[in-house]
């Protein structure tokens, strides 16, 4: 067996040469640390430092490439300003992902010869970049205390590969400028808050100088989401009048108004609290509606919301930021929008203040403008300074006509009066009022209420005179009168129609017919006066059942009421009015006899007919006396119906054609199929019962059902079957009438049978 040959002792001249190469080495890294040191004290700007220590570390290295990554607290990110090679520009990247982002979370130095097969290795950089990368030197960067603020890495060794010592120097060189990279980020950490500084006064002087609230809110919104970099906000300011937050515009939506309670969602939680809330995630906190994501498909992420608080402590609203670009909004993005929403609170006061004036002087002229009665005003010369459109159209005449004009030369010769009264008013302060004067107009007079009033400031100082006018002549006279007998809203709409509504015309219309039972009885007990008085309130009652339906009361015939819907103005539902008035009518009784009952007074009863039919309306009449009043057989048919609620014990009946034409449900039955007196043609007739209570008709559902059925088999003359029905219907309610005399009907028809020619029809023998 050969036994190895021993090893060599190195020369003395070998160990020689190591040891100045070594020592050649450290010198020269001493000289290139040097060097570092030298250099980035010479640069301010945190570029500059960037740039040279890139380039000297890549040179040192034999690199194709390296870069600097510098860690963003406020993002979590690493980004780098200086690459080498074909182009420069700003990456970022999450300081978790990749390479970099392995050697700053681990803080360990990586060395990896494969780029393409290490995992952490992240491609798309090459993707964008166009670069090859081969192999990676990644080392992280630290300060004197140890702590982490980025990473430095070369790629690409130009020969070979890189090996440990390329790892010891590059982590020397970047701690060796590490000094310089503090000190440039935190003189461009100033610079930056100088510049938003500047930036934010100058925001705001702009912000500021704007009294038009629209545009100031829009101001501010677009400044907010600027300064904060965020995607959208919105302004809110609290009404204090409806106790909502509203804001006009929100930035990037459409324009519109928004309105909340001021306690509701995170901006009420802000509103009533004055603190801010900053949420990093939306979705997670209960406070967030997401109702007004889905409206406008906006999705929210992060949200940070502030109060608007004046200079006397006052909450006045909210300013909110939506979604920071980057991740959440930071404490200093919180302490940003404070100082902003405490800056602008004034303007903001001050654009309210004057909205509000605006509002208020548009409210006035709008007013003035819309009202019926003339309006003018003098200035202390008695100079015409204003006249509204109602005084135009009163005077007859045009702005030029008028304005800046002196009283004496546009009153005098014809209206000497009027000028009596303003020297007056300026002699005593005080108004002075006349009824119903002469004012020559043209040639025509017309008959006017004019008022003259003083103008005084704040200071009670005569700063001019006003005139309001109304004028009375035809039309006010005419109003009058017909609001005697119809709801004013009906004569309005009557003289907005001109004089045609007053004559004869074929309208489709529903009458309503009242009457009161036993009224003799009552007028023997209660004498002249009594009846007079019991007839006052009891007609105050039902009239205003009526006129609350805007029916129009026709005439009142001794204790009849006569109605009729649909006249002189129609609506799409005038036989449903007629019938809801009928209801309230007896409901208004009901209460009324409660309160008779009490005082020991005797109770009124009435009864009640519709019809519906085309009757002739117009005024009707003698050149002496005229009325407007509707007459026909639709007029008789309700008259006949009213009376045959005494036969049935019914208080409210329609004819068929009033069913026919509701559009609401009511409960009802239909009662008989007759001819009424006069008449030849059978009309259906219906109860209306809605007014009924548990009291008063008890069981009625099933009580109607019942009676319907009787009533199919009275009609089959099946009599006893009909009998038994109707004898269902009074154990349900004994007091019903109609199911008695339907008994008496089937007891009569079945000892004399009708003959074959019978279709149910009751022939009415009295009116």
């Amino acid at each position: 067996m050969d036994t190895p040959a021993p090893r060599k002792k190195a020369a003395p001249a070998e160990k020689g040469d190591r040891a100045a190469t070594s020592q050649r080495r450290r010198l020269r890294q001493t000289e290139l640390l040097l060097e570092v040191t030298r250099r980035m004290a010479s640069y301010d700007s945190l570029d500059d430092v960037l740039k040279s220590l890139v380039e000297m570390t890549t040179t040192e290295l034999n690199a194709e490439r390296g870069s600097l990554f510098l860690n963003d607290p406020e993002t979590n990110e690493l980004y780098s300003r200086v690459a080498q090679g074909n182009f420069q520009r700003e990456i970022r990247l999450l300081n978790t992902s990749g390479v970099a982002g392995y050697v700053y979370t681990a803080g360990e130095p990586l060395l990896i010869n494969d780029a393409y097969s290490d995992a952490r290795f992240n491609r798309s950089v090459d993707e964008q970049t166009g670069f090859v990368t081969r192999n990676i030197l990644c080392v992280p960067i630290r300060t004197v205390r140890g702590e982490i603020i980025g990473v430095a890495q070369t790629l690409n060794k130009k020969t070979g590969r890189f090996t440990k010592q390329d790892l010891h120097l590059l982590e020397a060189m970047t701690s060796q400028g590490t000094m310089a990279l503090q000190s440039a980020q935190f003189i461009e950490r100033m610079q930056a808050v100088r510049r938003q500084e500047m930036e934010f006064i100058d925001v705001v002087s702009e912000v500021t100088a704007d009294i038009k609230l629209g545009s100031l809110l829009q101001k501010v919104m677009g400044e907010a989401t600027r300064l904060l970099n965020a995607e959208r906000s919105t302004l809110f300011l609290n009404d204090e009048k409806t106790n909502e937050l509203w804001s006009e515009v929100g930035q990037g939506l459409e324009s519109m108004q928004i309105r909340l309670p001021n306690h509701v969602g995170i901006a009420g939680a802000v509103f009533s609290s004055s603190k801010s809330i900053n949420i990093p995630y939306a979705y997670a906190d209960l406070r967030f509606n997401p109702a007004f994501d889905k409206k406008t498909g906006f999705f929210t992420r992060s949200i940070l919301c502030v109060p608007i608080i004046n200079k006397h402590g006052k909450t006045i609203g909210v300013t909110q930021v939506l979604n920071k670009r980057g991740g959440p909004f930071s404490t200093e993005d919180e302490s940003r929008l404070r100082a902003f929403t405490a800056q602008i609170s004034i303007a903001l006061e001050n654009a309210k203040l004057f909205a509000d004036v605006q509002a208020m002087k548009n409210y006035n002229e709008a007013m003035l403008e819309s009202m019926s009665n003339g309006v003018i005003t003098l200035d202390e010369q008695e100079r015409i300074v204003t006249c509204n459109a109602a005084g135009l159209r009163i005077l007859r005449v045009t702005p030029a006509a008028i304005l800046n004009r002196l009283a004496e030369e546009f009153f005098g010769d014809d209206n000497p009066w009027l000028l009596d009264k303003l020297s007056h008013v300026a002699e005593t302060q005080e108004v002075d009022l006349v009824m119903d004067a002469e004012l020559q107009v043209g040639d025509d007079v017309l008959s006017v209420n004019v008022t003259a009033l003083p103008l005084l400031s704040v200071e009670k100082r005569r700063i001019g005179s006003m005139l309001m006018i109304e004028d009375i002549s035809n039309e006010k006279r005419l109003k009058s009168t017909m609001s005697r007998y119809m709801d004013p809203g009906i004569a309005d709409k009557m003289l907005a129609s001109g004089a045609d509504a007053l004559g004869g015309q074929s309208v489709p219309a529903t009458v309503l017919f009242s009457d009161v039972r036993s009224f003799t009885t009552i007028t023997e007990q209660l004498g002249a006066q009594g009846t007079v008085a019991l007839l006052n309130e009891y007609f105050t009652l039902m009239v205003d059942c009526i006129q609350r339906e805007e029916g129009m009361l026709d005439k009142f015939i001794g204790d009849a009421i006569m109605a009729a819907f649909g006249i002189p103005v129609a609506h799409n539902d005038d036989t449903d009015r007629a019938v809801r008035a009928a209801i309230a009518m007896m409901r208004e009784l009901s209460s009324w006899n409660a309160h008779r009952i009490a005082d020991g007074k005797l109770p009124v009863d009435i009864g009640i007919g519709l019809n519906t039919d085309v009757v002739v309306s117009g005024n009707i009449g003698s050149k002496k006396r005229m009325d407007y009043t509707i007459i026909g057989d639709g007029v008789n048919l309700a008259a006949r119906l009213e009376s045959a609620c005494k036969q049935y014990g019914a208080h409210i009946l329609i004819s068929e054609f009033t069913y026919k034409a509701l559009k609401g449900t009511y409960y009802s039955r239909e009662l008989d199929f007759v001819v009424v007196k006069g008449k030849t043609k059978p009309v259906a007739i219906y109860e209306l019962l809605d007014y009924h209570t548990e009291e008063t008709y008890p069981h009625m559902i099933d009580a109607l059902h019942q009676f319907k059925a009787g009533l199919v088999k009275y009609r089959q003359c099946k009599w006893e079957e009909a009998a038994q029905a109707f004898e269902e219907v009074l154990t349900m309610n004994p007091n019903d009438k109609a199911a008695k005399l339907y008994i008496e009907r089937c007891q009569h028809l079945a000892e004399n049978p009708p003959g074959p020619e019978w279709d149910g029809v009751w022939v009415m023998e009295s009116k």
